[in-house]
């Protein structure tokens, strides 16, 4: 093969591979959709949970992705809402300290990154990797022996930043 073939031929390749990226976006899926154009668009999701009124798809892109996208269905299965849940804007406004239990945490933002404990705290740390901006932040979410969430915050992950890695 010629060296320009070789070139379009990587070109192509290259632009179907955007194009496939921005077709499986839930950012892309558009109000009123249906629950199969959905999975038809991006695939099964990595969860689903039950709602009052509908269903919620999810679609992770941990552990070593940053977005958690929920799709949520109405009771016609059509889409009502799509939100990237690891968005500090909305963190205070979501989180609901001393009345969400682990199945909320796991309902809003899916399987952690990482799960932990620490002495100052009797319980385990739940903990999902995100960017706000271009900064890799972390997640902590602190859960009880009961299954309550007790406190949050978030930190620099600095296992991203290559100026902290031995």
């Amino acid at each position: 093969m010629r060296l320009d073939m070789l070139f379009r031929a990587g070109a192509s390749l290259a632009a179907v591979a955007v194009l496939a990226a921005c077709a499986s976006d839930p950012a892309r899926l558009p109000p009123g959709a249906t629950k199969a154009e959905a999975l038809q668009r991006l695939g099964p999701p990595t969860a689903s949970y039950p709602l009052p009124a509908g269903e919620r798809l999810q679609y992770s892109r941990l552990p070593m992705g940053f977005e958690v996208t929920n799709v949520d269905l109405d009771a016609n299965g059509r889409v009502v809402s799509v939100i990237q849940e690891l968005d500090e804007r909305y963190f205070d406004k979501v989180i609901q300290v001393g009345q969400w239990t682990q199945q909320d945490v796991m309902r809003t933002y899916g399987r952690p990154y990482e799960i932990t404990e620490v002495t100052s705290f009797n319980g385990k740390v739940w903990s999902w990797r995100y960017r706000q901006i271009n900064n890799p932040r972390i997640l902590y979410i602190y859960i009880d022996p009961q299954g309550v969430v007790r406190r949050y915050h978030t930190g620099d992950d600095l296992t991203v930043d290559d100026r902290f890695r031995w």
